[in-house]
């Protein structure tokens, strides 16, 4: 059952709902996979998306979910928003509500931002990474190629490695793989991974020890255009210590598997030998970001919006009607 109004994070989703989105993507999949990729879904909706940081994947991908649900889809940046004019997010905001979308996107550099306008919008809203704090669908795709590959969630070792503090993908993975079921350990140098973290999963800062036993390793990009301080003294360093290589992954179980939210800074946090494996499962992330994509908006734009019920039924019902 998925009945909100908004998609904001992944933190306080239920066990329920975190398998509906799933399965709702699941069903959405096979889609891409047809000549013509396009069904009536969200014939008639507007989808606006506003993006106040750079981004190549998320907002392609949006874009392309829309279109595949016969949604219209208008893409605005900071660049070319009022917002550049010195206009404020909510004015911005509360003029693209006036002109009736159904559905905001937003990225924004301030946490909260996401949360902000949807308490001051009608229309649903979708957190498409709001600074540090959530980045719900990349999460979702993540979880969405973790069950495919391994079958399951429930009893997974996820190690998730690197720059933890500035990563909205690692707090939505560790809000979800804990609720499904899954055993997290955080991995990074001190700076990157603060105490605080120990609440909510197991903290290492010694990348062999920590994805020792792994069935699933998330790597994260460094996000120096974040970081206000030095966290360690050279990249040099940091890749000694903490880079996957095909070397530490031997730590991790055999059959374990790789993700990347990209852009991969190879040789950095991963090498490339890893990054281009069998083992690395990074374009599979990126074509699932669609299903999951797909799913989000029609959960929270269609007409299924506030019913309950069985999701691959009615959309099984749309379908055929494509």
């Amino acid at each position: 059952m998925f009945d909100r109004k908004d998609l904001l994070g992944l933190e306080g989703l239920a066990e329920e709902e975190l398998l509906f989105l799933l399965d709702t993507a699941a069903s959405f999949k096979e889609i891409s996979e047809r000549d013509i990729k396009k069904v009536p879904a969200l014939r008639g909706k507007t989808i606006v998306s506003l993006f106040c940081e750079p981004s190549t994947r998320t907002r392609a991908s949006f874009e392309i979910a829309a279109k595949r649900l016969s949604a219209d889809f208008v893409s605005l940046s900071s660049a070319t928003a009022s917002v550049a004019k010195g206009e404020t997010l909510l004015d911005t905001a509360r003029n693209l509500a006036a002109m009736k979308p159904d559905a905001l996107v937003i990225r924004h550099p301030s946490a909260g931002a996401a949360a902000f306008l949807s308490r001051r919008v009608p229309c649903a809203v979708i957190n498409a990474g709001d600074g540090s704090h959530e980045h719900p669908t990349q999460a979702l795709l993540d979880l969405l190629t973790i069950r495919e590959r391994k079958g399951k969630i429930r009893g997974l070792r996820v190690a998730i490695v690197g720059d933890i503090l500035h990563s909205r993908v690692a707090r939505s993975n560790l809000f979800a793989l804990t609720t499904l079921g899954a055993e997290v350990c955080l991995v990074g140098p001190p700076t990157l991974v603060p105490p605080v973290f120990s609440r909510w999963a197991e903290v290492r800062h010694e990348l062999r020890s920590g994805i020792r036993g792994a069935d699933v390793v998330i790597v994260l990009r460094l996000q120096r255009e974040r970081q206000t301080t030095h966290f360690f003294p050279t990249l040099e360093e940091y890749a000694h210590y903490f880079c996957l290589t095909p070397e530490a992954l031997r730590s991790a179980r055999p059959d374990a598997i790789v993700l990347h939210p990209g852009p991969l800074n190879r040789g950095v946090e991963i090498s490339s030998e890893v990054a281009d494996s069998q083992r690395a499962v990074i374009l599979e992330q990126v074509a699932n970001g669609i299903a999951v994509r797909m799913a989000v908006l029609y959960l929270l734009v269609g007409s299924r919006r506030g019913v309950a019920s069985e999701p691959a039924a009615e959309w099984r019902a749309v379908n055929r009607t494509a």
